[in-house]
């Protein structure tokens, strides 16, 4: 069978027919196009039967890149234009002994052409020519750059030519200006929410927050510290000379026809300056309340919550949490031309058409109880404040919600009811919390398993008790195993997990006898309330969430011990009736 051509081979599998073949053929006579990949192109067989063909017909072992990740000090080893001119990736790399997957294994200029570079013996693997596109495009778009701007430079130590030398060079040929600008098109297309650049003892590292989590990228040299941070500082109009402080800016690039705003930290370090940008991507904001999270009976009793003409509502959860996004998609959903909205932010992240928002300006004395005081006198309707820090804050805020103004503003508690105790905590008097508020949502942001490769599994016994989970027969538990779609992490984006707690009349009763929040807790579940663990069961019971995702998001919420948890197999969608 070894003698057989791959023609031949197909014909015998039954993946093709004889006609099908002698088609090709004659095409390839006039193209010089490979037999395979004019099979591949007319529709005739798969790419992965072709793979697998030749992979038996070679004796050469077919690897998926796609379960794989690959060392990026692996990637180092082999230029990005030798990877896309012979369509090959290393993935490898033992001793002096370098592993390819090839497209084209029998290509034996290519192999000739690594090992010259490299040094290293070569062995080969093959992989389907659309995998190999796909993990150069992955591993290759930061060092690509690199590549371009260090070449084949061994010494790190050599000074890289500044990119904002006094000769003001054109900035379209800056290659520190390209890198800066793959590095943050990078993010923006693999949906990070924030960039680090941080300076280590030998090394620039490079990392994304994706999901929540952080991963590396490709790392510049050292040498290309100050030249990076410079670009970055001059973008974002700060004053490059001043390296011994803190500063913050923001610019705004283009990517895929949008524009991007980023906001810039820079924090001085032993090492250097460390530079965060955080990600600001307007086409986040168009969310519905069901993309970010909310059950339909949330999303019902939130519905009625915010188009009340006056009242104070609160948002609760730890910092990332997702509450500015689940704030901005309220003030969307409320905002039209009859209404004057007046938001007091710290910072501004996104800027809001028909709502007029005020950055707080702690220098210059602008503060939210400051601002609070003057937006009153502007006639408002809809008052935003970004967050209650302090009693002052607090009493303002409610003052504001007394006099005829729907107010909403952020809280930093664990809880929805321990939102309504911090209130009291605070010194503000219960009669007038009772009064003033509305409703109190609570929130965390959860990993969603990938819609692509999400497969059922069976937690660990301890985690199971830990959920508390007693019966779980008709329980399907799952979690991503890693695919393309995710980069094999296993997960697709973020979503909220909400709590949400109306302040009926009884509860306004509980308030007024500075009740215990398991009592207030207690009470509103007798009217629909579901905690924020047992709405985060649902997600995990509709195999939306893994359970070590939701434990690790939601362990440390205090359990009330005055109520009883719904049983597991009686979980219901989270919300206020």
């Amino acid at each position: 069978m070894s003698r057989k051509k791959i023609g031949d081979l197909l014909i015998e599998k039954g993946l093709i027919t004889p006609d099908q073949l002698e088609d090709c053929l004659r095409d390839q006579a006039g193209s010089g196009t490979r037999l395979g990949e004019l099979l591949v192109q007319k529709g005739f067989v798969s790419e992965t039967d072709l793979v697998d063909t030749i992979s038996e017909r070679l004796g050469i072992p077919r690897v998926s890149l796609t379960s794989m990740i690959i060392d990026p000090e692996v990637i180092r080893r082999v230029p990005v234009d030798v990877a896309r001119r012979y369509s090959l990736v290393p993935i490898f790399a033992l001793g002096n002994t370098l592993t390819l997957a090839m497209a084209d294994p029998l290509n034996i200029i290519a192999i000739d052409h690594v090992k010259y570079q490299t040094g290293a013996e070569i062995k080969r693997a093959i992989a389907a020519a659309g995998e190999i596109r796909e993990a150069i495009d992955q591993y290759y778009s930061v060092a690509d750059s690199l590549h371009e701007i260090v070449g084949d430079r061994a010494d790190d130590s050599e000074p890289v030519v500044s990119a904002f030398a006094e000769s003001e060079a054109s900035e379209a040929e800056s290659p520190i200006i390209k890198l800066v600008n793959v590095i943050i098109t990078k993010a923006v297309k693999d949906r990070a929410s924030d960039i680090h650049i941080e300076p280590d003892e030998n090394t620039l590292r490079i990392r994304y927050r994706v999901n929540g989590v952080m991963r590396e990228e490709a790392s510049p040299p050292r040498s290309m510290q100050s030249e990076i941070i410079s670009r970055i500082k001059i973008a974002a109009d700060l004053d490059v000379s001043e390296k011994r402080v803190p500063q913050d800016g923001r610019f705004m690039v283009p990517v895929d026809g949008a524009q991007i705003d980023l906001r810039i930290s820079t924090l001085p370090t032993i090492h250097g300056e460390k530079i965060v940008i955080r990600i600001l991507d307007r086409r986040n904001l168009f969310l519905s309340f069901s993309q970010l999270g909310f059950s339909p009976d949330i999303e019902a009793a939130w519905s009625n919550l915010v188009h009340k003409p006056e009242g104070l509502i609160l948002i609760c959860g730890p910092t990332s949490s997702g509450k500015t996004s689940t704030l901005y998609t309220t003030l969307q959903e409320i905002n039209s031309i009859e209404k004057n909205i007046i938001t007091i932010e710290d910072p501004v992240e996104y800027s809001l058409p028909m709502i007029n928002q005020i950055q707080i300006n702690e220098k210059a004395g602008l503060t939210f109880p400051t601002a609070l005081r003057s937006i009153l006198r502007q006639n408002p309707d809809i008052i935003m404040v970004g967050e209650i820090r302090d009693s002052e804050t607090a009493r303002m805020a409610i003052r504001s919600a007394l006099t005829g103004h729907l107010v909403f503003s952020t809280v930093h508690t664990n809880d929805a009811a321990s939102a309504i105790t911090r209130l009291l905590d605070m010194g503000i008097e219960p009669y007038l919390v009772a009064a003033a508020l509305n409703g109190v949502v609570s929130q965390r942001l959860v990993r969603l398993n990938c819609g692509s490769c999400s497969d059922s599994y069976h937690p660990p016994e301890v985690l199971l008790q830990r959920a508390g989970l007693t019966n779980r027969d008709d329980w399907d538990f799952r979690r991503g195993i890693g695919c393309s779609h995710c980069r094999d992490t296993g997960f697709e984006r973020l979503c909220g997990v909400f709590e949400l707690i109306s302040v009926t009349p009884v509860i306004s009763e509980l308030i007024l006898a500075n009740a215990s929040t398991a009592r207030i807790r207690e009470e509103a579940r007798r009217h629909g309330y579901i905690p924020l663990f047992e709405a985060g069961m649902q997600k995990v019971k509709d195999g939306l969430v893994c359970l070590e995702e939701l434990l690790k998001e939601t362990s440390s919420i205090e359990e009330p011990a005055t109520t009883q948890r719904i049983p597991v197999g009686q979980v219901t969608h989270a919300g206020t009736v």
